[in-house]
């Protein structure tokens, strides 16, 4: 199996040949459509100037008149009216050329090579040293007629060029390798130690110190990796806590129903005793219900397998019934309720929701203080929301970044009278993610706090809305 660092030093190389090979397609491709005709223009222009400059002046000797042409990084090669040819400057690597090109020329016109031959596909194609890769022009010399070729000495006037550029090219290549195999190295380092950490983190060992202080990507999931250490280290703590809580909630309930029920099975307790007894049992049986519904609800949702079951139903009407379910809960506190419920047909799964709605309403009835005021409003703006808010004790800043976790428990801290399986915000916050929604909570100790949630706009059928409920007790 390869290693990152080989994977990287080959990707890299492989990155370098592929856009080195798209950027000379790109530029052959360039030059194919727009400087062909260019360079085809320009060197036909500097022929016409060369036969130009020799007809304003024909007195002087033809053959002397090209040599010094040629001594000008010109290849030139004439052809009289009998075929002879002669060659000025450097040779021609290839110096056949079609005999009816040479009579076309002789009879007056232009022979433009460049681009009426073919000479590859690529732009090397510039460079190509044949008489056919030339410019072909008639010239009149002592009342003769002459086939003139003209192409530039491409290796005299750009030879050093292209030395430079190869050494260039070369050097690019072979540094690029070498710094490629440098920072790979340490562009790994940092991985190869979260690796380790990763390994130390899967046998239980939550005490990482990652010393990795780069600001770029791997600078992030670094940190981002020790905060998942950190979260991992206090949900294990939490769910130990957890453990222990549910098992001494389960033990006191049981130890409470066992010594109850054998009390009332000896027959020494007196029958109005008895009732007390069998009222403390039912009511103990309904704690270990709960807990244990809870616990199962979490776990079912975690799995989120076939579970979710959407149907349109009427939401304003499921939480009033939620209301009236802890009617003895609000009006033994005497809170005034205050609705804003206009009629909204929903399409959700009506059994999770009803979870939602009786875990929020419960939650603000159970931190609201006597005589105190709960607010509960659906608004429909492209998207639906629902808002839950109370008057009650508030969350600190710092129990609010984990009110959601499962298992969390900040009864100290809120000072709260009641204390519940620190289960009832984590189910909520799944079942509102299951929906394609959102939960918000805003709160600040002793103003209150506030839940909303936001559903998307296909979840929605609102009707007009109803007159605002207000000041129940």
């Amino acid at each position: 199996m390869k290693s990152l660092y080989v994977r990287l030093v080959l990707t890299y190389i492989a990155i370098l040949m592929v856009s080195g090979t798209l950027g000379f397609l790109f530029a052959n491709g360039y030059y194919q459509k727009n400087l062909r005709a260019y360079n085809d223009e320009k060197i036909t222009r500097i022929s016409e100037e060369i036969v130009g400059l020799y007809e304003q002046n024909s007195s002087q000797d033809l053959q002397n008149y090209l040599t010094h042409i040629a001594n000008m990084n010109f290849q030139l090669y004439l052809v009289d009216e009998q075929g002879r040819g002669t060659l000025f400057g450097a040779p021609f690597r290839e110096q056949k050329i079609d005999p009816a090109i040479v009579k076309r020329v002789l009879s007056g016109g232009i022979y433009r090579g460049i681009l009426e031959e073919q000479h590859g596909l690529f732009v090397t194609g510039f460079f190509e040293n044949t008489l056919k890769n030339s410019i072909g022009l008639p010239i009149t010399s002592d009342g003769k007629t002459y086939a003139l070729f003209v192409r530039p000495d491409t290796e005299q006037q750009f030879g050093e060029v292209h030395i430079l550029f190869a050494i260039l090219l070369a050097a690019m290549f072979f540094l690029s390798i070498f710094f490629i195999l440098v920072f790979t190295r340490y562009l790994v380092r940092p991985i190869k130690r979260l690796t380790k950490a990763t390994k130390q983190l899967a046998e239980g060992n939550y005490d990482i110190r990652l010393d990795i202080a780069r600001k770029d990507e791997i600078g992030v999931l670094a940190a981002n990796f020790a905060q998942m250490t950190e979260s991992l280290k206090q949900l294990e703590e939490m769910r130990q806590e957890f453990v222990s809580n549910v098992s001494h909630e389960i033990q006191s309930p049981l130890t409470s129903i066992q010594g109850f029920s054998q009390a009332i099975r000896t027959g020494e307790v007196p029958e109005k005793q008895q009732e007390a007894y069998l009222a403390i049992i039912e009511q103990e049986s309904r704690r270990l219900s709960s807990l244990s519904k809870q616990l199962l609800t979490l776990a079912s949702l975690e799995k989120e397998a076939n579970l979710y079951d959407p149907a349109w139903y009427r939401l304003d009407e499921q939480i009033r019934q939620v209301l009236l379910m802890l009617e003895k809960q609000w009006r033994e506190k005497d809170l005034e309720i205050d609705l804003e419920l206009p009629e909204t047909m929903i399409h959700a799964d009506k059994q999770l929701f009803n979870q939602v709605w009786i875990n929020l309403i419960a939650n603000s009835i159970k931190f609201t203080e006597q005589g105190g005021s709960l607010f509960i409003g659906i608004r429909y703006d492209r998207e639906i929301t629902v808002t839950v808010k109370d008057t009650g004790v508030g969350i600190s800043e710092e129990e609010l970044q984990h009110i959601f976790d499962r298992f969390y428990k900040g009864d100290k801290s809120r000072n709260r009278t009641s204390t519940g399986s620190g289960l009832g915000l984590s189910i909520v916050k799944k079942i509102v993610q299951l929906s394609g929604g959102s939960l918000q909570v805003d709160s600040k100790p002793g103003e209150g706090t506030v839940f909303t949630i936001k559903l998307p706009q296909e979840f929605v059928k609102q009707s007009e809305p109803t007159k605002r409920e207000k000041g129940q007790r």
